[in-house]
């Protein structure tokens, strides 16, 4: 091999040249103080850190997203807890309105009282989040949740947030199961005089119906309603004495046949009434009340599962202010009909005052489990940032030792091509 000077020169350069670059290298990674440079550094490295990048990325995401579902769920319990004072208020009213030394004029007063309370529960009821979106609409965040009517607008979809990689939250509730249905899983019955509650046509007696029982809980089945028929013994004869008929009634209203051999009678059977007693009359699949007063022929009364049956709050409201604002001091019936919607309203404000505050413990639920999920987001958090310096970061002690060897690398191929520079074809000459 031949050797020129060319070659020599050439080569003394690219060793300074290539002690020059580790150099400039080993002050890159320590000015910035990441290992990786540039990608070409460690390419299985640079892919895993930019994994753990977009992870931590979205963690992130679901962080920001579960503080907007705590402050949409912290205005919901706020105003449910507006909604709890308020029905604590309208119950004492109820009670209020079933003391009998009450003139005419005093419930005419407690109707308006009631119908304030009504319009603050539908103003609560239209609550609005902090970016005008209404809170009990479900997906309809621009339509009010309730009519004037009290008539539910909204849809039963939920607004869902990603709160976390396998975890959708209901960052609100539907309208409609707050302020119109009782608590699921719930086996108490109400009772109304008339076959609808808040129908306006009252019955033409006196009969007065009690809260429902259950007396058998393995015979109930929530998607049955009761009737309670009164009819004269003798149909021909309007002086025959009065008489009811059990009937049942499934979910689309149809007629449910029974035949008992436990309480002794079928569908088709008609009983006895006494006018002047406490009648407990009890009806198949479990349910019972008490009956009292002198009802007429075609006088209806209801029994329906409170599971099943609309509880709107707003329709409770108007039936009892409506019969608040009816005088009734000297009509025997009218009186009537007032105990019966007011013995009612009082049934469903307390099932509705439940329903509210299961919502809010649920409420609670999920903010507490918000609160775990930030916790954990917090250490996963924690882990990619030690994922990724372990993966990035520089270790000082081992950098600054290649330092100080490339430094004496450089100075080393520094002095060789000086050695080399200082070589004179003359002196190799002379010396031979």
């Amino acid at each position: 091999m031949r050797i020129s000077s060319s070659l020599l020169f050439q080569t003394g350069l690219n060793s300074i040249n290539a002690q020059q670059s580790d150099l400039m290298h080993l002050f890159q990674q320590i000015g910035s103080g990441r290992r990786m440079v540039t990608p070409a550094d460690d390419p299985l490295g640079a892919s895993q850190a930019i994994n753990i990048r977009q992870s931590q990325t979205l963690n992130a995401r679901y962080a920001e997203n579960r503080n907007v579902a705590n402050i949409n769920l912290g205005t919901e319990e706020n105003t449910l807890n507006t909604v709890t004072l308020l029905m604590q208020d309208i119950k004492t009213r109820l009670v209020e309105a079933g003391n009998g030394t009450m003139s005419d004029a005093d419930r005419k007063t407690l109707a308006t009282v009631l119908k304030d309370a009504r319009t603050n529960m539908l103003n609560l009821a239209n609550a609005t989040d902090g970016n005008g979106q209404y809170l009990f609409s479900g997906s309809k965040g621009a339509t009010a949740a309730f009519s004037d009517a009290g008539e539910y607008l909204g849809d039963n979809a939920q607004r869902l947030i990603q709160v976390d990689q396998t975890r959708q939250m209901e960052s609100s509730d539907v309208g409609s199961d707050v302020f119109a249905r009782a608590t699921p899983g719930i086996t108490t019955y109400v009772t109304a005089a008339g076959t609808v509650f808040g129908q306006a046509a009252a019955n033409a007696g006196t009969g007065i119906i009690s809260t429902a029982s259950v007396y058998d809980a393995s015979q109930t089945n929530p998607n049955y309603s009761f009737q309670l028929q009164f009819e004269n013994a003798d149909a021909a004869d309007p002086a025959s004495p009065v008489v009811y008929r059990i009937v049942v009634l499934d979910g689309d209203g149809n007629t449910v046949e029974y035949d008992s051999a436990e309480l002794g009678f079928g569908w088709e059977d008609t009983h006895s009434y006494d006018p002047d007693g406490e009648n407990l009359i009890k009806m198949p699949f479990g349910v019972q009340v008490k009956m009292s007063g002198a009802p007429q022929a075609g006088d209806t009364f209801s029994v329906e599962s409170a599971a099943s049956t609309n509880m709107n709050i707003f329709n409770t409201l108007d039936s009892v202010i409506a019969a608040l604002d009816t005088p009734h001091a000297a009509n025997p019936a009218a009186q009537a009909h007032f105990q019966n919607v007011l013995a009612s309203a009082i049934q469903r404000i307390d099932i509705n005052y439940d329903n509210v505050l299961t919502v809010r413990s649920s409420i609670g639920a999920r903010m507490n489990e918000l609160e775990a999920l930030d916790a954990n987001g917090a250490l996963r958090d924690l882990a990619y940032r030690q994922q990724i310096s372990s993966l990035e970061d520089l270790d000082y002690y081992t950098a600054t030792t290649q330092l100080e060897l490339r430094k004496s690398a450089l100075e080393g191929a520094t002095l060789a091509f000086r050695k080399i520079q200082s070589i004179s074809l003359f002196a190799i000459g002379s010396g031979r």
